[in-house]
């Protein structure tokens, strides 16, 4: 099952993704659809109005999540790429909900960078609460996977040594299209191809099979910390290809266009626009 979150005239709605088709669940975002008792099994079998795909507006697919956890260093040429060794624990920072962008909006990049980078990756939504997870209700949390880039500042992230600074500017990171389903993928540890391109030109592709800390790993460590909520997201990692690590070092700017892509998942397509300027 493949759902989403667009935007109407003054609203926004979650739906059901059918082939060409979209099926309004009556609630606000994909967030409130997890949020709802037996929210994937009700929305699997709600029969509302009947929308047209090729007219959708795609909102980021949750739109307020509780808790954006993100994982650093978690392919190992990405991690060789930025000098380090392989970690023994997930490297996590946060995000917040304001850096959000839909599937095809744009990306704010700020007039205080002149170092900023692209990410493709990997996420992973939630679908139940769930706290100290074991490995079985680690899999059964997962609500399902989609698209995000972690658009980074590099020159305020590397400012000191913890990383927020540099991942939480406002507007800078897509998420979505669609949230699919385990089912839809191979199960909570799908092994899907990812690519970056910037202009067109391909700058990361490796498979998710390759993480380091997976899915299922991921949600069992966070959720000894903390509990993990309908619609929390958790962001797996970038493959090796950032535009830092690359000799001489390569930026985006205005008027660049970011696509993020991985197979059974979707597209994000994002143009680069300054932000703040005066």
């Amino acid at each position: 099952m493949k759902l989403a979150t667009i935007r109407l005239e003054g609203r926004t709605a979650a739906v059901r993704v059918e082939g060409d088709s979209l099926i309004d669940l009556g609630l606000p975002d994909v967030g409130a659809v997890l949020a709802a008792p037996c929210g994937l099994d009700t929305a699997a079998r709600t029969e509302g109005t009947i929308l047209s795909a090729a007219d959708a507006v795609f909102a980021p697919l949750v739109p307020r999540p509780g808790k954006i956890v993100c994982v650093g260093l978690n392919y190992r040429n990405h991690i060789k790429e930025m000098g380090r060794d392989l970690p023994d624990h997930p490297t996590l920072f946060s995000k917040f909900a304001d850096t959000l962008v839909g599937a095809r909006d744009d990306i704010h990049r700020p007039v205080e960078t002149e170092q900023f980078d692209w990410e493709a990756e990997l996420a992973v939504v939630v679908g139940r609460q769930v706290r100290r997870a074991d490995e079985a209700e680690a899999a059964a949390a997962i609500a399902g996977f989609t698209v995000l880039n972690d658009i980074t500042c590099r020159d305020w992230q590397f400012r000191t040594r913890e990383w927020l600074q540099g991942k939480n500017w406002d507007s800078t990171t897509p998420l979505g299209p669609c949230l699919v389903t385990p089912d839809e993928v191979g199960g909570p540890r799908p092994a899907l191809d990812i690519r970056c391109e910037v202009n067109g030109q391909l700058m990361q592709r490796d498979n998710t099979g390759d993480l380091l800390f997976d899915p299922v790993d991921l949600v069992r460590y966070v959720s000894t910390m903390i509990r993990l909520n309908p619609g929390d997201i958790i962001a797996t990692g970038t493959p090796g290809g950032v535009g830092h690590a690359r000799t001489p070092q390569v930026y985006l700017r205005e008027g660049d266009t970011v696509v993020t892509e991985i197979d059974g998942l979707g597209r994000l397509e994002n143009r680069v626009i300054t932000e703040g300027a005066a």
